[in-house]
């Protein structure tokens, strides 16, 4: 079991408070009697909680950041963003990722209980929507980073998804392609359904197919349209990733890219340079995105208010070969 502070005071006989003052460096704890507080600290093994900490100041100086996983391809960059603005601030990162459900919720759940940190950064996991909310109304202080379910009730920082969506459809309908497949990622997604609708508002199409965002379900979308007979001269994948495994049909399938059929894919991860043909693709702003993040809750940490609807940053298509 843990070794808690009220077992440290009961080793070491003195109260709870002498105990947090010789935590906290406080000055009024004589020096033995800190110094035997010190020794039963060692001894017991006990290992004070940031919160505890900075109980004192009121304060941990820690930011925390919720993820999903550390294997989505653009989070990275937005966890450098995040870090690199809160270490400037003189500010640590407790950083909790949701890879193994529950346990990892209960886990983030006990840092929380224990004032590890003073705010949240969120990428938002499946099912924490609930939790999150319980969490910010109690009074800790959450920014959002994608907010894809939009959710009013969180200061967030987002992308222009709706413009992207129609940047990538005048793309291709500059270039006289009339008949494109869209292939989604989760309809869940706030950012999904907004990239859609603003492809659709450009470039209408009853090619539509349900993605996942993964290599596997581009390739699968291509694959089964092609196999039901329904030609498509251009494709609007929702992420890099899934026009990865679209580029990768399309090859299996002779189809050339550009001639027959160009695809634009969504994010402008690392790898879109390295396609083959190099990718055409939405630029979204990541470590940007964590930044603008990052600054806005220390802002809000700082006691200033934070604004009433997202901060927007916007996306950029970037021209390759796969759609020129």
């Amino acid at each position: 079991m843990r070794v808690t502070i009220a077992d440290v005071a009961r080793e070491a006989g003195v109260s709870k408070t002498t105990v947090s003052r010789v935590i906290n460096l406080k000055g009024e704890v004589d020096g033995s009697t800190a110094a035997r507080v010190r020794e039963v600290i060692a001894d017991l093994g006990y290992v004070p909680s940031s919160g505890a900490v900075g109980l004192a100041r009121g304060s941990s100086r820690t930011v925390g950041m919720l993820v999903p996983s550390l294997t989505w391809p653009w989070m990275g960059e937005v966890l450098q963003g995040v870090v690199d603005t809160v270490e400037a601030a003189d500010y640590g990162l407790l950083l909790f990722t949701c890879n193994r459900g529950a346990e990892s919720v209960e886990r983030f759940t006990t840092q929380v209980s224990a004032r590890a940190f003073d705010g949240l950064v969120v990428v938002e996991p499946e099912n924490t929507l609930d939790q999150l909310t319980a969490l910010h109304r109690s009074g800790l202080p959450i920014v959002l980073i994608d907010d894809r379910g939009h959710h009013p009730e969180f200061p967030s920082v987002v992308t222009t998804n709706h413009e992207g969506g129609a940047c990538a459809a005048r793309h291709l309908r500059d270039a006289g392609r009339t008949r494109p497949l869209v292939v989604t990622g989760p309809k869940h997604f706030g950012c999904v359904r907004d990239r859609l609708a603003g492809f659709l508002s450009v470039l209408p199409t009853d090619l539509v197919v349900d993605g996942d965002f993964t290599e596997r379900g581009g390739r699968l979308a291509v694959e089964q349209l092609l196999a039901l007979g329904n030609e498509f001269d251009s494709v609007f994948a929702h992420n890099d990733i899934s026009a990865a495994g679209v580029l990768r049909a399309l090859r299996a399938a002779g189809r050339r890219v550009p001639d027959d059929i160009a695809v634009v894919g969504f994010d402008d991860i690392p790898m879109a340079e390295h396609t083959e043909p190099p990718l055409t693709t939405v630029h979204q702003p990541t470590r940007q995105m964590g930044e603008a993040a990052a600054r806005l809750l220390l802002s809000h940490l700082g006691g200033t208010a934070v604004p009433d609807g997202p901060v927007v940053l916007p996306t950029e298509l970037v021209v390759r070969r796969s759609a020129p």
